[in-house]
């Protein structure tokens, strides 16, 4: 095992701060943001991994998309950041790209496979 592989029982995806006052109003502001080619929010696809918000109200949002040669791959951060920064109380937004795990159907909400006909 070297540094890199994590701990038997470590989460493949670091877990959000759902218990911050400002959770709510950021995974709303993450449901308005749309993959041109899927007709569901890139929320309920399962795209945001990871909402952390610091004692300062500093974001820091890891997002991956359904594939890495998705063509709006450069812009996607960008509108997530758009969306979040606005909101009442956020001092700052990064949102970082990561591939692991892999995005999968299995993310998707339920409301989600039920728009794309999966159920």
């Amino acid at each position: 095992m070297n540094d890199a592989t994590p701990m038997e029982g470590t989460p493949l995806i670091k877990p959000s701060n759902t218990e911050h006052p400002l959770y709510d109003n950021i995974v709303d502001a993450c449901r308005t943001v749309y993959d041109p080619e899927i007709p569901v929010n890139i929320y309920d696809l399962g795209l945001i991994y990871t909402i952390e918000i610091n004692d300062e109200n500093e974001v820091h949002i890891l997002m991956s998309l359904t594939a890495p040669g998705c063509p709006v791959a450069g812009e996607m951060p960008g509108w997530v950041a758009d969306a979040v920064e606005p909101l009442a109380g956020i001092k700052q937004v990064q949102v970082d790209l990561v591939w692991e795990p892999q995005w999968g159907m299995d993310m998707m909400s339920d409301e989600a496979r039920l728009e794309l006909g999966f159920m």
